[in-house]
């Protein structure tokens, strides 16, 4: 039993740390968005097999959809880190603001994974609670008016700190 606690300790620790390498010291969220990718994956594909649709490139389209949302986190939270970057280095203005781009875009798809899921649950037969749907649509509003808050409040202040 002590092999296997130290084989499994070893393992996880690693995996951790390789993630905590890549995506930083959230990279929870990141875990959590590709566990979502792939239940969204599994359901869609439940949904076209109980409906006598499977398709293989429909199912390859569905994947790389998938990876095109991935690469828009990419962009996002490189767009973010080097407009940051430029501002302390040649700007010389603060636009730590920016970084929330790459979050909220990832909090957005995040939810659109979420909605598609329980979309394919309910197609599939399965009574969705109707608190749950509903949550949804107003955590994507405060998501984005949250955005909308903070890309006018950083420039605003930006340009107070200019004038």
């Amino acid at each position: 039993m002590k092999v296997f606690n130290d084989s499994y300790n070893l393992i996880a620790g690693g995996i951790v740390t390789i993630l905590s390498a890549v995506f930083g010291i959230y990279w929870y969220v990141f875990a959590a968005y590709m566990i979502l990718n792939i239940i969204d994956w599994i359901t869609g594909w439940w949904k076209s097999r109980k409906l006598k649709q499977e398709s293989s490139v429909v199912g390859l389209k569905g994947i790389l959809k998938k990876l095109g949302y991935w690469i828009i986190i990419a962009v996002a939270f490189l767009m973010s880190d080097v407009f940051v970057r430029l501002g302390v280095d040649i700007l010389k203005i603060n636009l730590d603001f920016l970084m929330l781009i790459g979050w909220f875009t990832l909090a957005c798809l995040m939810v659109n994974e979420v909605r598609s899921i329980l979309e394919n649950l309910v197609e599939l037969g399965y009574a969705v609670p109707k608190v749950l749907i509903e949550g949804l649509e107003i955590t994507e509003k405060l998501i984005n008016k949250k955005a909308e808050e903070n890309t006018q409040g950083g420039s605003e202040s930006e340009n107070n700190k200019e004038n």
